[in-house]
């Protein structure tokens, strides 16, 4: 991709422009065509809003998982519930499945998912890390289930965070109210010319994906052979278990090594994939020094 536009620095967003962004969106998510994609500027602005767009008292969340949610509608009054199994859900006024999920990499089959949206007020499910899986079972080309709302992260997979570019994808008219709610202008214009040329690119997905599950199995082999056990993950990050876990979250920090760590969860890190063979070499010094 060459320069931006000047315009996309100069200008506010055109109408066209976010048109074209959530046009590309709709055709790598393999949208159906009765399904609306909304841009927005990362999804954690679109879980900010689903208190006010979604209401209910009665919040549940298939966990142990990415905690915003619960905390979003803590804070709106409501007394979010975290529960183990997907019946669970049953019943909810809004139930949230995070799929793969962060930090374990569980899969819910899109068959399990679209069993459970009619028996709940609105199914929120959370595909941010979709896009690193080959096949990936998302739900967005069954759609539309009813009051169903999937999110999708662009700059996880596209490395590109500071972006700040996601979407959702829905029914027309929880589309138009989350719209609404985001306002004129939300997604900046670099953000739509980047993420409209990154998402209409078919070969670097695939080659990244390659990439990406080789990293994994690599990792996997650095830290089985330091004594961890690998319980879950996804290509972008894995999940491991060590009986000392919060001393080797410290001794790896000490080695510029930011691991995450987990209260409820003290045997558990979660690692990321080294960006270079200097941070390869970095990780299998630091634990083996450990």
């Amino acid at each position: 991709m060459g320069p931006l536009p000047p315009e996309a620095w100069e200008r506010l967003p055109e109408s066209n422009a976010l048109a074209a962004l959530e046009a590309s969106a709709a055709r790598r998510y393999l949208c159906p065509a009765q399904a609306v994609t909304v841009a927005a500027p990362g999804t954690q602005a679109i879980i900010q809003l689903l208190p006010a767009l979604l209401g209910g008292s009665d919040i549940r969340v298939l966990g142990a998982t990415y905690g915003e949610f619960a905390r979003v509608f803590a804070l709106a009054g409501a007394k979010p519930r975290l529960c183990e199994r997907l019946d669970d859900l049953e019943g909810a006024s809004v139930a949230v499945v995070v799929n793969p999920n962060n930090p374990d990499g569980r899969l819910v089959a899109p068959e399990a998912l679209l069993a459970l949206a009619p028996r709940v007020g609105t199914l929120v499910v959370d595909e941010a890390f979709m896009d690193a899986l080959a096949p990936a079972p998302s739900l967005i080309p069954h759609l539309p289930a009813r009051r169903t709302l999937v999110l999708r992260s662009f700059g996880k997979f596209y490395g590109l965070a500071g972006l700040r570019l996601g979407f959702a994808v829905t029914s027309p008219d929880l589309a138009q109210e989350l719209r609404d709610r985001l306002g004129p202008w939300a997604v900046s214009g670099p953000a739509m010319e980047i993420g409209a040329h990154a998402l209409a690119d078919e070969a670097w997905p695939r080659a990244s994906r390659n990439r990406l599950t080789a990293a994994a199995l690599r990792l996997d082999g650095v830290l089985v052979r330091a004594g961890l056990d690998i319980i879950g993950g996804t290509p972008l990050f894995r999940l491991a278990r060590h009986c000392r876990a919060p001393r080797l979250f410290r001794a790896l920090a000490e080695a510029g090594i930011l691991t995450r760590p987990f209260a409820a969860e003290p045997d558990w890190l979660r690692f990321g994939l080294p960006g270079s063979e200097g941070a390869w070499d970095r990780l299998v010094k630091a634990l083996e020094a450990f």
